[in-house]
């Protein structure tokens, strides 16, 4: 028997609050795909898009042990449309499938699981379109650059340039069915996933 993959899409830009959502979601017993990271694994010697990654942008993304460096790749790719076109070309059927594959296997074991798919490219990769209902979390655009600027320790223009490279958070809030605002108190943040949780777990068990 073949179970069809039914998720919620949950998304942000860097820095706006995301994970942290995600985490109050999984808390709850909600199950959390990470997008982002299995786009990380993708980037590994031993992922399949490895070998057109290297053709594509060059032996100057890899480090000395042969891994590439998204230290290197990061800034190449976000200042350059086309060559984050191409970047995306490569990598984002495989996120997708292997979303489908994850979010299949949860649903299999249970019907009503409130299964979550953590994506920062939400709408860029195709998934939201996949999606239940996606959410998105937000916070004010000033106090989104200083977030990132201190996780990444980057400057405001490479702050800047990351952001600028996503969808715009508006846009997302626009096409999202529920926003989490992010921008005040932990509390608050987790008051407002308190309160949308019991709704997803009725989605869930409606199909």
């Amino acid at each position: 028997m073949i179970v069809s993959a039914r998720y919620f899409g949950l998304t942000g830009g860097v820095a706006s609050g995301k994970s942290t959502v995600a985490a109050m979601f999984r808390e709850l017993g909600a199950h959390i795909i990470d997008a982002d990271k299995i786009g990380h694994e993708m980037l590994l010697s031993s992922s399949p898009a490895f070998p057109e990654l290297v053709a594509a942008f060059g032996q100057e993304i890899l480090n000395p042990d042969g891994q590439i460096d998204r230290r290197r790749l990061g800034p190449l790719v976000f200042a350059d449309s086309a060559k984050l076109q191409q970047l995306d070309r490569i990598v984002h059927p495989r996120i997708i499938g292997r979303v489908e594959q994850l979010a299949a296997e949860y649903c299999a074991r249970n019907p009503e699981a409130v299964v979550i798919v953590d994506a920062a490219l939400i709408y860029e990769t195709g998934i939201g379109g996949r999606s239940v209902k996606v959410i998105v979390a937000w916070c004010r655009p000033e106090q989104q650059i200083e977030r990132f600027m201190a996780k990444a320790g980057v400057s405001r223009k490479e702050a800047g340039q990351r952001i600028a490279s996503q969808m715009p958070a508006e846009e997302k809030r626009r096409r999202a069915d529920f926003a989490i605002d992010c921008s005040g108190s932990l509390e608050e943040t987790r008051r407002q996933v308190d309160l949308l949780y019991p709704r997803l777990q009725q989605l869930a068990r409606s199909g």
